[in-house]
Formats: C-alpha cells, sequence, structure tokens
C-alpha cells in the first residue's frame, strides 16, 4: 500500500512510521522535515499536498494541536486552535483527501484521552477530540467506494511525559510504540468507524 502519513516527524507520527514502513510505502508530511510540506489549518495547503502526493491507499493523520487553558481562561481565540487544527484540519484531511484515495482505502484521525476522561485545562482540547470522533463515526456510513474511516484514541505518551505529564496527573503513560498498533490496525484491518482507545 501506498501511505500518507501527516505529522510523520512527530511523536506518535515516527512510531507509525516505523510500524508501516516495513510493508508499505510511505509518504511523509508535515511542517518540516517531510517528503512534502502541509499545513493542516489550511485548505489550501492541504489540497496542495494531494496535488503533489497523488493517489494512495490510505491517509494517517498523527498531527494537530489545542491550547491548554482553564474554562475561565480560554477565550475565543484561544480555543480556535483547537478548532483550526485539531478539528478542522482533520476533517479538511478527509474531504479534500477523498478523490486522492484509492477504492477500499481508509482515513485514521487522531482524537485523544481527555474527550473520555477529563483533566484540568483539557476542555478545548476535548472538545476538538470529541468532534472529530463524532465525525468519524458518522461519516463511516456514508464514505465512498469502499474508503473506510477510523479514529485512535492516544492516551499520554511516555515520551512526552516529562514535558506534559503535569497535566496528566494519575494517568499511567504509554509508549508511543503501542499507541502506533492503533494506527496500524486500522490502515492493515477492515473495521470502519471506530475509535481505537490506545490506554
Amino acid at each position: 500500500m501506498r501511505i500518507l502519513i501527516v505529522g510523520a516527524s512527530g511523536t506518535i507520527g515516527q512510531k507509525v512510521v516505523e510500524q508501516l514502513e516495513p510493508k508499505h510505502e510511505i509518504v511523509r508530511a508535515g511542517r518540516n522535515g517531510a517528503d512534502v510540506s502541509v499545513d493542516i489549518t489550511s485548505p489550501d495547503s492541504i489540497a496542495e499536498m494531494y496535488k503533489q502526493v497523488g493517489r494512495v491507499d490510505a491517509v494517517v493523520n498523527a498531527s494537530g494541536g489545542a491550547t491548554f487553558k482553564a474554562v475561565p481562561e480560554l477565550t475565543p481565540e484561544l480555543n480556535e486552535k483547537g478548532i483550526e487544527s485539531k478539528l478542522k484540519g482533520q476533517v479538511n484531511l478527509v474531504l479534500l483527501g477523498q478523490e486522492y484515495v484509492n477504492d477500499g482505502g481508509s482515513f485514521t484521525l487522531t482524537t485523544g484521552v481527555m474527550m473520555d476522561d477529563p483533566i484540568p485545562m483539557g476542555t478545548s482540547a476535548a472538545m476538538a477530540n470529541g468532534g472529530v470522533k463524532a465525525f468519524v463515526k458518522s461519516a463511516s456510513i456514508e464514505m465512498p467506494r469502499g474508503i473506510r474511516i477510523n479514529s485512535v484514541s492516544p492516551n499520554i505518551v511516555q515520551e512526552t511525559w516529562d514535558r506534559l505529564g503535569d497535566f496528566f496527573s494519575g494517568f499511567i503513560p504509554v509508549p508511543a510504540a503501542q499507541v502506533a498498533r492503533g494506527y496500524v490496525k486500522s490502515v492493515e484491518g477492515k473495521q470502519t468507524g471506530q475509535n481505537y482507545e490506545m490506554y
């Protein structure tokens, strides 16, 4: 299979590449250090990426950001980051990429543990994650040409614990390589409309 991985240079993206690369052709996309550059907050950038890459069998997204602020400090402007990147960015990867994915191919998006297990200052991210999960579930019944769509919900990963662990008090971090198995399952399996919880 020819697989486009957006966010391939990130903590999780690197592990997804490592696990899929032995059996598949990988095209890496990201803001920098990739085969093709893309800014998922820009529909024009996403469209240009697909034009450069051409047809693929699967699209995996392991990118997307959000603001970590308590609700009393969360402004519409700060909240917009999660909407533009984590939510709309991922949805637009699907909407603009449908015609580039071969029959029977797949999309795999990223949600996250915070939508089901809330943390302080995680409301904006949880909102975006929940929106992506709902989009995946609903879109799965209407995807054309047998294309599947799933999402992966990572726990806090071990490799980012030193930087982000204070946000996730009491959580048990998971190695990024373990989280990556959810993406492999989505790409190489046959299920659709699923949200794989990698806790």
